[in-house]
């Protein structure tokens, strides 16, 4: 953006924030739920004495302005079930308990038909929720692998020989999206890479996706989307849950969950045990199709008060990690052939300690303050062949932040500071690999920042208005500012339209975000001084209800670019030898398409389609080049069926990926020489699941008709020479795989 398109941004970014200090409403949310513990969709939600009405979206969701809460109540009526009133306290959201009408034959009438994925409709931002029920549908052993029924989040392997992964949206690097961890920016840094797979379904309670420009309460980096993971409350959580996992390939997986405490205080505790898969080379390339992985995670929530309510309250979350990656070729010994210039193979080792707290205060329903802070230590020593890679990361977190409601205005604004430490050491076992980028690496940040966002709606809460800008100092790049804006529009009771821009901007932490350079045998030259990447998001999404007597559902479909001013990615093309390292300033451009259908069909039938449209290209000297590892055409096609017994389900899912364009071999000998695009492929995934009241079995099978790209490794035959590359996969490569698991909670029901 020019200077003087920046500053017209940020005149029209305060002239919208500030105003709010002049007006004086009162904005009421709640959830809407049965006594079943289902949320129920479509509630009508107003006040005797106000014309302003409201009613539950398909997540139970609603708000509704007053112009003020002295002696009003809120009455709620759905068909389905006994109307209530409410009387307003001091709280500013309530959670709301509907009594089912019987009907003729006695019968309560079941909730039990609400969607287990689905967007809220009331948000300005498009964000789509994928409940700890929708995750039961796979086997989600991980958060990498939670976003199987869904299309906006594609999980991305990096490192074949570790299974690094990331979450992509908008077909660019998961560097991009920002991930969560109950509101605080947790993941990031040397916890990026393997961050992602630490996780296990089993803590998650909720996670939100939100696609494009996001809010600045959490940062500056969303510059393509936001992935908000919510771990289970004790409030809500099993009071003890048990799980067990075993794939085909030898992999278990141990999980349990215990909750406890009454009143005010209550506490959640969360354990998993993974231990490592058999030696499996079914594709005889003397490579390991998959890592041999072992890991032991801890993590404790405490919970004080009730955010709802007048008065203190504070949520504690701490987390303690302990993994080991182990992969290569299958006679590799990680004891003895560590650092080896004769059997390959790679090794990660790392802790990780991590605490994180939300802590405030609500004076009254006009005014809270909240408090969040985190802290993290992660130490790793690894080996990618004969490079030797030992790094330490000290972060910590702060966001002080007051947030207040002045008739139709939601004014928040704060301060925030970050700082993060990473020591990088690397070094080598070999000389005859010409590589010059030994030696140690030290990056030290402090990022102070002050941020405000208001949201302002009018027309009867037909348009909603959310504007916000924060503005953070650098220690090395000084002051960025962050402008962002989201405007959603109710065309109809039934239709929706958002519109959304705003800036991004994050520094790049070479070495642990790009593994693959270190574990191939390229040598990396610096070319320059890598400045903050930066980019401009903009996009459209529209929103449509679907309801008949024998379905509901909604449509969607929304389009963003994201246009870098600054980017940086390695320069592979140019020498089959070398990865240029270097700011790229010239157009660097991604363009998504995608579109949504989810349907309940007769209370039976759960059914989502989705399309995704990528066109993700730079353009140097005025030639148009396609990133690779981008599928321009994907779909996705899920089917759920539960019977009203309710005592099984099946699920399954289909992926259809187009060709993806790949980089450029041609300067490699013959033997080493890769296509120049991979082929389409399909893969599908079937999972059954039987209940009873105590215990759930389930089993299935990931990739069923068995596609794999075989031998993805360049120049496995030799993988001391100059053109072994272990980025190169397109596809799955471990093939078939079956899985069965069991979930058991001894006192539900007590």
């Amino acid at each position: 953006m020019s200077s003087a398109v920046l500053k017209q941004v940020l005149s029209l970014a305060l002239y919208l924030i500030f105003p709010a200090m002049l007006s004086a409403q009162v904005r009421i949310t709640g959830l809407i739920k049965s006594s079943d513990g289902k949320v129920v969709a479509n509630a009508s939600v107003s006040t005797p004495t106000s014309t302003q009405k409201s009613r539950s979206d398909s997540t139970g969701f609603f708000e509704i302005v007053l112009a003020q809460k002295e002696n009003q109540v809120l009455q709620i009526m759905h068909p389905n079930y006994k109307t209530i009133e409410i009387p307003l306290d001091t709280a500013l959201f309530y959670t709301i308990i509907l009594s089912p009408i019987q009907n003729i034959d006695g019968a309560k009438v079941s909730t039990s038909s609400q969607r287990q994925t689905s967007l809220i409709g009331a948000h300005t931002i498009k964000t789509e929720i994928i409940t700890s029920g929708e995750l039961k549908k796979s086997a989600c052993c991980d958060l990498a692998g939670c976003f199987e029924t869904q299309g906006t989040v594609q999980p991305m392997t990096t490192n074949i020989i570790t299974n690094a992964k990331e979450l992509r949206i908008l077909g660019l690097s998961g560097v991009y999206n920002q991930v969560l961890i109950d509101g605080i920016p947790l993941i990031q840094g040397l916890s990026y890479t393997y961050g992602i797979s630490s996780i296990p379904g089993t803590l998650v309670d909720n996670i939100y996706v939100s696609k494009g420009t996001t809010s600045v309460l959490q940062g500056f980096e969303s510059m393509v989307g936001q992935i908000n993971v919510i771990p289970k409350n004790p409030d809500k959580a099993e009071k003890l849950l048990l799980n067990f996992y075993i794939n085909s390939f030898g992999e278990n997986h141990y999980n349990f969950t215990f909750s406890h405490g009454k009143s005010k205080w209550r506490n959640l505790v969360s354990g998993q045990v993974v231990q490592p898969a058999q030696k499996w080379d079914r594709d005889k390339d003397n490579f390991l199709d998959l890592p041999q992985m072992q890991r032991y995670m801890l993590y404790d929530k405490l919970m004080y008060g009730n955010a709802n309510k007048k008065g203190f309250h504070t949520t504690i979350g701490m987390r303690f990690l302990s993994e080991k990656r182990r992969g290569g070729q299958t006679n590799y010994n990680y004891r003895t052939d560590a650092g080896s210039t004769s059997v390959y193979g790679q090794n990660v080792d790392y802790l990780q300690a991590e605490v994180y707290t939300k802590s405030g205060y609500v004076f009254d329903a006009k005014n809270t303050i909240t408090l969040m802070a985190s802290g993290l230590q992660h130490r790793q020593n690894s080996w990618f062949g004969t490079v030797q890679y030992q790094a330490r990361q000290y972060s910590s977190y702060a966001n002080l932040q007051y947030e207040g409601t002045w008739r139709n205005h939601e004014f928040k604004s704060g301060l925030s500071f970050r700082q993060l430490q990473i020591n990088e050491n690397i070094g080598f076992s070999d000389t005859f690999l010409k590589r010059s980028y030994m030696g140690n690496y030290l990056k030290q940040e402090y990022i102070p920042g002050a941020f405000a966002e208001n949201t302002f709606k009018w027309r009867g809460d037909l348009i909603t208005l959310i504007t916000g800008l924060r503005i953070d100092h650098h220690n090395q790049f000084g002051w960025l500012p962050t402008p962002r804006m989201m405007l959603k529009y109710d065309l109809t009771e039934k239709s929706i339209l958002r519109a959304s821009a705003g800036t991004g901007w994050r520094t790049v932490n070479l070495f642990s975000e790009n593994t693959a350079l270190m574990a191939s045998s390229r040598n990396i030259i610096f070319k320059e001084t890598l400045q903050p990447e930066k980019a401009f998001n903009w996009g459209l999404n529209y929103f449509r209800k679907l309801k008949t007597k024998k379905l509901e559902g909604y449509l969607t479909a929304d389009f963003y670019q994201t246009r870098f001013q600054n980017q940086f990615f390695p320069d592979y093309d140019s020498d089959p030898g070398i990865a240029y390292i270097s700011n790229f300033t010239e157009t660097s451009i991604a363009n998504g398409f995608q579109t949504d259908v989810n349907l309940k069909l007769y209370k039976l039938f759960e059914v989502k389609a989705a399309y995704n449209y990528l066109d993700v290209y730079r353009i140097t000297q005025s030639v148009k080049t396609q990133l690779p590892f981008n599928a321009r055409h994907k779909v996705l096609m899920a089917l759920s069926y539960l019977p009203k017994s309710k005592k099984w389900r099946v699920d399954v899912n289909a992926h259809w990926f187009g060709k993806q364009r790949l980089p450029d071999t041609d300067k490699n000998p013959d033997i080493y020489r890769q296509a120049k695009w991979s082929k389409p492929y399909t893969t599908f995934n079937v999972q059954a699941t039987k209940s009873w009241k105590k215990l759930e079995l389930y089993g299935g099978v990931e990739n069923l008709f068995d596609y794999r790209q075989l031998r993805p490794i360049v120049s496995w035959q030799n993988p001391f020479s100059p053109y072994f590359d272990t980025s190169f996969n397109w596809g799955p490569t471990r093939g078939r795989e079956f899985y069965f698991g069991i979930r058991y909670q001894p006192f539900k029901g007590k």
